[in-house]
C-alpha cells in the first residue's frame, strides 16, 4: 500500500497497520496515506481493523511538525480531525487493535472506533496534550466528551492523566483487554463476525446515533482551523 500505512484486504476484512517509525507518529504523509487506505476499504465495503506495532499503537502527532510553528501545528491537527471525523462516520465497522501505548492522536483513534481491543502490559493510554503545553482543540474536546466515561473526562482533558490498560477500559478508551499476542487475531475475528451485519442498517444507525457529534465535529474543525493551539 505505502511506506507508512500497510493495508491488507483478504476474505472480506481489512487490516490497516500504522508503520511510521518507533512511535507511529501522525504526520501529514501518514494521514494522507491513511485516507487513501480508507478509500480502498470503503470501495471494498469491508470491516477494518486498525493496528500498530508491538508495544506501540501510536504516540500521537509528529512533534517535529507540532513544534515547528503555530500554523504548521494547526494544519496538522486539522487534517487529523478530518480523519477522526471520517472514521466516526465510516460506512463499515471500525475495530482498533491497540498493541501498546496510545497517546494523544493515538488515543483519539481508539475513541472513534466501534470496538477497541487492547494489549495487557505496562502501556500508557490517554490524552497528554495539556501536560506538553498544547491547549486541547475543540474537535478533541468533542471527541473526549463523547467517548470517555463521564467521571474520567476531567481527568483526561484537563489533568492529562495517562492510564494503564485496565484504567483505559474504565476511562472508555478500550473495551476489552487480551494478552499482547492475541490482540490482532482477536480483532480480526471480531471484524469477520461483523460481516454478518446488514451494512445499510449498520451505517444508518451509526449516522443517526452520532448525528449530533458529527455536527459538532464539523463546526469544531472549522473553528480549530482558524484558531490557535
Amino acid at each position: 500500500m505505502s511506506d507508512l500505512i500497510k493495508l491488507d484486504i483478504a476474505e472480506g476484512t481489512a487490516k490497516l497497520t500504522l508503520s511510521n517509525g518507533k512511535v507511529n507518529a501522525f504526520s501529514h504523509d501518514m494521514i494522507n496515506q491513511f485516507q487513501a487506505a480508507l478509500d480502498e476499504v470503503e470501495s471494498a465495503k469491508v470491516p477494518v481493523v486498525i493496528t500498530g506495532q508491538p508495544g506501540m499503537f501510536s504516540g500521537g502527532f509528529d512533534l517535529k511538525v507540532m513544534q515547528s510553528g503555530p500554523a504548521n501545528a494547526i494544519a496538522l491537527v486539522t487534517e487529523g480531525s478530518k480523519l477522526t471525523r471520517r472514521l466516526l462516520a465510516f460506512p463499515t465497522p471500525v475495530i482498533s487493535a491497540c498493541t501498546g501505548h496510545a497517546v494523544a492522536k493515538g488515543a483519539f483513534i481508539l475513541l472513534c472506533s466501534d470496538y477497541r481491543l487492547g494489549a495487557e502490559g505496562a502501556f500508557k493510554i490517554g490524552l497528554n496534550e495539556v501536560a506538553i503545553g498544547i491547549t486541547m482543540h475543540y474537535a478533541g474536546i468533542a471527541m473526549a466528551k463523547h467517548g470517555l466515561t463521564d467521571s474520567y473526562v476531567n481527568r483526561s482533558l484537563y489533568l492529562a492523566e495517562m492510564f494503564d490498560p485496565k484504567g483505559a477500559v474504565k476511562a472508555g478508551f478500550l473495551d476489552e483487554l487480551l494478552p499482547a499476542d492475541a490482540v490482532i487475531d482477536s480483532a480480526m475475528i471480531r471484524a469477520d463476525a461483523c460481516k454478518g451485519l446488514n451494512m445499510k442498517a449498520y451505517v444508518g444507525t451509526k449516522l443517526k446515533a452520532r448525528e449530533a457529534l458529527l455536527s459538532q465535529m464539523d463546526h469544531a474543525i472549522e473553528v480549530d482551523a482558524k484558531g490557535t493551539l
